[in-house]
């Protein structure tokens, strides 16, 4: 079993986090320059999971106004997928969540990416509508998530059993 972290996404990471970028969405992507604004942005906060070596295997960002988070990124090497990085990456913004007090988190996802859509319904995500030809690269709809009150005892309980099968489980990279 090895080591993972979640860090703050810095300006040094950015490379690592491009290069993810430009293999999972390798049509239409982020340049470096949208991360490093998105870095400089009050709102905003972006994390990374690295391995014991430091290496960046994924990546989320969110922006926090009022009581609402917006998850404006979340993506994994396509080698280190389905270990459960994209669930700690999501446990991680949730936690940011809690500690300054939002209160619902919301997202766009491709109709298509059936594995994110069932990953955010696990977190309790609603399907509450459609933004038609949203993304650009090829006009596919996104579909648009939200949470319930992420303070309510269901969503709650919820992220307690997912962190506990996370912290049961073990990791191999």
């Amino acid at each position: 079993m090895k080591k993972v972290k979640i860090t703050q996404m810095t300006t040094e990471d950015v490379d690592a986090v491009f290069q993810i970028e430009e293999m999972v969405h390798p049509k239409h992507h982020w340049s470096k320059d949208s991360f490093y604004n998105e870095l400089a942005n009050n709102l905003a906060k972006y994390f990374c999971v690295k391995d014991e070596n430091n290496l960046v295997l994924g990546y989320i960002g969110l922006w926090q106004i009022f009581e609402e988070s917006h998850i404006t990124t979340l993506a994994v090497h396509p080698d280190y997928r389905r270990i459960q990085l994209a669930q700690m990456l999501l446990l991680k913004a949730i936690d940011e969540c809690y500690k300054d007090m939002i209160k619902y988190i919301t997202l766009e996802v491709r109709e298509s990416n059936i594995p994110a859509i069932s990953l955010y319904e696990k977190f309790l995500f609603e399907s509450i509508g459609v933004r038609k030809n949203y993304y650009q690269d090829n006009g596919e709809n996104a579909v648009i998530m939200f949470t319930q009150n992420i303070w309510y005892d269901k969503f709650k309980d919820n992220i307690s059993k997912i962190k506990a099968n996370i912290n049961k489980a073990e990791l191999v990279i």
